[in-house]
């Protein structure tokens, strides 16, 4: 990634799935007060990993930026920024 931040997602939308562009991210579930304990996923040679603390199923999808997501309103922008 350009930047060298970790790309973050959110699943405030409640979608069984999100497609993303990066293989390694950090899921936050929802938006707070909703949120759960940021935890850094890393799918490997995978297509796709299961968040084990909000079930959300994250699929790689190459046609997809690294910080970009299907829905794009699951990518987390951090407000204080």
């Amino acid at each position: 990634m350009a930047s060298g931040a970790t790309p973050h997602f959110h699943n405030s939308m409640g979608v069984a799935t999100i497609e993303i562009g990066a293989k390694e991210f950090m899921c936050i579930g929802a938006r707070s007060p909703y949120d759960h304990p940021h935890v850094f996923l890393d799918m490997g040679n995978a297509g796709e990993i299961i968040c084990p603390y909000c079930s959300t199923l994250y699929r790689y999808n190459k046609k997809l930026a690294a910080g970009a997501a299907v829905p794009s309103e699951a990518v987390w922008q951090d407000e204080a920024a």
